[in-house]
């Protein structure tokens, strides 16, 4: 039997990068998945090309637009999924950005933007999901963290500061939903995604070569994880932080 057959799954940020392949690997493991994407046209395209992606190898998506940062776009984003799917029984919380600046030098506009999507957003389409979980007595929510919110880095403390909140949410709301909904995280490192597209080409060789693996990772690396943490084969989990991540943190 298929590792996640007959579940249905959201993935919020699923047009591209770690999003994609998690719904990708969900869909080939067996289950009905919803890929979220960033309401632009662009986005639109890539989430309808993962859609056609898993339907051309038998798996069963849909595409469903929304802002994780607003609340009333996170409403409809979920009313849609439900009215689809119903309460999903896997949510991964994946949508994010990433932005380099000093703290010198950063603006309330960016701190408050990289929070919002990275943090307010996991809180808020959390929030809309779970309460059907609880009422079904099951359900698995999976968030997207990095190892940078163990370990910090120079240039990103915004982001950082929005990924060790999604780790201490995450450990948070595993104690709040126990035993009925399982709660926890995936930390990779670097991965070659769209994400790191405005990140320098030597910064992303210098922080290869500081890594045990000596290579930056790659979305399959990821993917696993997160469809383990949706199963069932993973059902004493909950309040984890699993790590992707070539060794970088070790935590």
């Amino acid at each position: 039997m298929s590792r996640v057959a007959n579940k249905t799954a959201l993935i919020t940020g699923a047009s591209s990068g770690i999003g994609r392949g998690v719904a990708v690997a969900l869909a080939e493991a067996g289950a009905t998945v919803g890929v979220n994407h960033y309401p632009s046209d662009e986005e639109r395209t890539r989430a309808a090309e993962v859609v056609a992606e898993i339907e051309a190898a038998g798996g069963e998506a849909a595409a469903f637009p929304g802002d994780v940062s607003d609340a009333a776009s996170v409403d409809e984003l979920v009313d849609g999924f439900e009215a689809t799917y119903g309460t999903p029984d896997v949510l991964v919380n994946n949508a994010g950005i990433l932005r380099r600046s000093r703290l010198d030098e950063m603006s309330v506009a960016e701190w408050d933007e990289v929070l919002d999507v990275d943090l307010r957003g996991v809180f808020l389409v959390t929030r809309r999901v779970v309460p059907g979980m609880i009422d079904r007595g099951s359900g698995s929510v999976v968030n997207v963290a990095s190892q940078l919110g163990f370990k910090g880095a120079a240039g990103f403390t915004h982001y950082c500061a929005a990924k060790g909140g999604v780790i201490a949410f995450t450990r948070a709301l595993a104690r709040e939903v126990a035993p009925d909904v399982r709660v926890n995280a995936i930390a990779p490192g670097p991965v070659e995604t769209p994400l790191l597209s405005d990140i320098s080409e030597q910064w992303r060789r210098e922080k290869a070569a500081e890594l045990p693996m000596e290579r930056a990772g790659r979305v399959e690396d990821v993917a696993p994880t997160a469809v383990f943490l949706a199963s069932d084969e993973s059902s004493y989990y909950t309040g984890q932080t699993l790590s992707p991540d070539g060794g970088d943190a070790m935590h």
